[in-house]
């Protein structure tokens, strides 16, 4: 693989003096940056004109602990690129309910005909298989190197890297460097939810086979997403519940846990460590002449539902797709056109059912009927499931 310190054969064809040039330069070597850069290669850019940019070695992204949730759409683009883990578990079937209310909706693969309607594996496990696709390809990866200023003019764009003397340039450079909510200048849709989600792998007593669930509290929703013996715990409360409850000890923490979410499973036997991170919303997803931002670069959604990275695919696939014909403006413009329709349902779904439900007024027993609804009417389960698996298309 190319590095910072080892790059010549990425820059046969430079025009910049010293500098570094490249068709396509992709700030943040994440799963999506990766995914791009792999899905460029294959559809024909040329990997030594493609340049991946991240302030982190793939060794620290590889150790990342935390669990992510993908759709079978997802796992879609990353078979393409030879990228898809075998360490995940397939989730067969989707449990959505409301706290102390009867209201339910299940969700099931064989009414779709596929083999899972998602599935879940660690972070670090796939920017493994995708760092290994990229190194294969031969795509120039500068890391660490932390970009510290992006100066757009009419036929390039010069990026400036700490430590370096002369800018990195490219025809086109892609943002795919999102951070956490809490970190990120404030964009033109920005909402805090005065949430924060406790992450960590739990066990019960009685766990199902393949079954996510996600369950909606008064103070936020509560996933659990079945990975291998275990599950990965996405628990959403206020932040004073937050620092309360990541003051306990495992027992006293589990016990609260169980209290929040039910019997279904028995009881919650263990916790691993667990981490906290605020949520918010914070998207624009406008583009320049040269420049475009993707996954959540482009748009941080609350992780109800399980769409963030899943969108931000779907962002890969078609920005591969157009920048394999052409590594220019006029893609740009048209990527943003081709993804609002799928970028605005994606937000707004999120956005609603991360606020909706997550109150004890009244109105809740209504929402529970609408779960039940949903439940008994096959098309309109359907058109929330094809959601989950696909996005808006």
């Amino acid at each position: 693989m190319n590095t910072l310190n080892q790059a010549a054969p990425a820059h046969e064809g430079m025009t910049h003096g010293d500098a570094p040039s490249y068709d396509i330069a992709i700030c943040g070597a994440g799963p999506a940056g990766m995914a791009l850069a792999a899905l460029l290669a294959r559809r024909g850019t040329p990997a030594q004109r493609i340049a991946l940019i991240d302030a982190k070695t793939l060794e620290q992204a590889s150790n990342d602990p935390r669990s992510i949730a993908l759709s079978w759409g997802s796992r879609q683009i990353l078979e393409e690129i030879g990228a898809w883990p075998a360490a995940a578990t397939a989730i067969h079937q989707i449990h959505v309910s409301r706290r102390g209310q009867f209201g339910r909706s299940l969700i099931d693969r064989d009414e779709h005909k596929l083999p899972a309607l998602g599935y879940v594996l660690r972070y670090g496990d796939l920017v493994t298989a995708l760092g290994a696709v990229c190194q294969r390809a031969g795509i120039a990866t500068l890391r660490p190197a932390r970009v510290e200023a992006v100066d757009e003019n009419a036929d390039a764009v010069a990026l400036t890297i700490a430590g370096t003397p002369a800018a990195v340039t490219a025809t086109i450079v892609v943002q795919a460097e999102g951070g956490l909510f809490s970190d990120q200048e404030s964009k033109a849709q920005h909402r805090d939810y005065r949430q924060t989600a406790i992450i960590a792998q739990v066990r019960t007593s009685r766990p199902i086979a393949h079954r996510a669930y996600e369950r909606f509290t008064e103070q936020g929703p509560l996933a659990l997403l079945p990975q291998g013996e275990e599950y990965s715990l996405v628990w959403c409360v206020r932040p004073e519940t937050a620092v309360r409850l990541q003051a306990l000890d495992d027992a006293s923490f589990l016990a609260e846990l169980g209290a929040a979410f039910g019997e279904r499973l028995g009881t919650f036997t263990r916790s691993s460590p667990r981490l906290a991170f605020p949520l918010g919303l914070n998207a624009d997803p406008r583009s320049t002449a040269r420049t475009v931002a993707i996954g959540n670069a482009a748009q941080t959604l609350h992780p109800v539902a399980g769409q963030g990275l899943n969108l931000g695919l779907r962002d890969v696939a078609v920005l591969a797709c157009l920048l394999a014909q052409g590594a220019n403006p006029t893609m740009l413009a048209q990527f943003t056109e081709l993804r609002r329709q799928d970028r605005n349902t994606t937000v707004r779904l999120t956005d609603t059912m991360a606020r909706i439900f997550a109150n004890d007024s009244p109105a809740q027993a209504l929402l529970s009927l609408s779960l039940a609804a949903i439940d008994m009417v096959g098309p309109a389960r359907g058109v929330l499931a094809e959601l989950m698996m696909y996005g808006r298309r």
